[in-house]
């Protein structure tokens, strides 16, 4: 199957739900992800990215990306560190905070008044306490955010992180429902 044929596609079938199995427990460490998937399903590399592709695009799969273990890494604290940004300035703002080394995460959210100033919440991974302080430190200093009130929220648990999971009897549904089984 071409990228065009999967294009066209409507629906799932079997092999899309075998891909949805696949892929639940991350990609395979190695360094041709999917062509190893393809291997084990009997697929070639393209039409396993074409399928990833069409499953995305079609809101099946609604995020492709890494979740990333920190403690595993050596980083023992991590911080949710909330901007008051003038809202004139969040975007530009948000952008600059988003490009530096240090900050691994960077939305904006709505403020909730009056309980709730912020609009811009980065997040800031170090090895402990006081190298998250020094990154925020070092982030008001270089980007010149003196005025711009903030907090820093350490995280005090951390909660079981892990990719997506396919229930199998949904799939299953749509399969069904859209006349695409095997």
């Amino acid at each position: 199957m071409g990228l065009k044929d999967a294009q066209t596609r409507r629906g799932v079938d079997a092999t899309d739900v075998a891909l949805l199995q696949s892929i639940e427990d991350g990609l395979p460490l190695v360094t041709d992800p999917y062509r190893e998937i393809g291997r084990r399903l009997g697929l070639s590399e393209g039409e396993v990215m074409a399928r990833l592709w069409l499953l995305q695009s079609s809101g099946i799969i609604k995020r492709f990306g890494v979740v990333v273990r920190h403690r595993e890494l050596g980083y023992r604290a991590n911080a949710m560190v909330v901007w008051d940004i003038r809202d004139e300035d969040v975007s530009e703002s948000g952008a600059r905070l988003g490009s530096q080394d240090c900050v691994t995460l960077c939305y904006r959210r709505p403020r909730r008044l009056p309980q709730w100033r912020y609009n811009l919440f980065t997040m800031i991974h170090g090895r402990d306490r006081e190298a998250v302080l020094r990154h925020v430190d070092r982030l008001i200093e270089k980007l010149e955010l003196h005025d711009a009130p903030h907090e820093v929220l350490f995280s005090r648990r951390r909660f079981k992180k892990r990719g997506a999971r396919y229930s199998t009897e949904k799939a299953i549904a749509v399969i069904t429902s859209s006349g695409r089984g095997s």
